[in-house]
């Protein structure tokens, strides 16, 4: 399971890359989407690497990305509550691991909205102009993605 969060804008940007990320639910900085590993995606991703960042995420970074930045619909935050009313899981934590196994998707979940909007991270990028091997923010940060996006909760 990949986790990519925007991190450049698209202002004067080619059109591919502006539907690319588009069609990855990519509308906003610090927006971070969850998609399953596969070819076509991988290939999207590959596409606008010089504007996200992205990295398997793991599942305590993912429960706590759920329980600080998921929503639902009327910008109500996740609760367990609504996850157990709501689905077979008992908690958020079951769903988080559910997630990162790749036996559900967020959109499974009624309500949920696939998008988490990220704050910047704490203490600020490197730089949003270098890869994360030139020292940088940009492109695939492996399992160090956890470190970004803890940041961002």
């Amino acid at each position: 399971m990949y986790a990519v969060v925007q991190i450049r804008g698209v202002v004067n940007t080619n059109k591919e890359i502006k539907d690319t990320l588009k069609m990855l639910r990519l509308h906003h900085i610090n927006h971070c989407v969850l998609l399953p590993e596969n070819p076509a995606i991988l290939g999207m991703i590959r596409k606008v690497k010089d504007y996200v960042a992205y990295g398997e995420v793991e599942i305590n970074t993912l429960e706590t990305l759920l329980r600080t930045r998921g929503r639902i619909i009327g910008n109500d935050p996740l609760t367990d509550e609504y996850v157990k009313e709501n689905s077979t899981f008992g908690s958020i934590s079951e769903l988080a691991d559910a997630i990162t196994k790749g036996a559900v998707r967020m959109n499974d979940l009624p309500g949920l909205k696939p998008v988490l909007r990220l704050h910047p991270p704490r203490k600020g990028h490197k730089t949003t102009k270098r890869t994360y091997q030139q020292g940088g923010s940009l492109g695939y940060h492996g399992s160090a993605i956890n470190s970004l996006l803890y940041r961002m909760r």
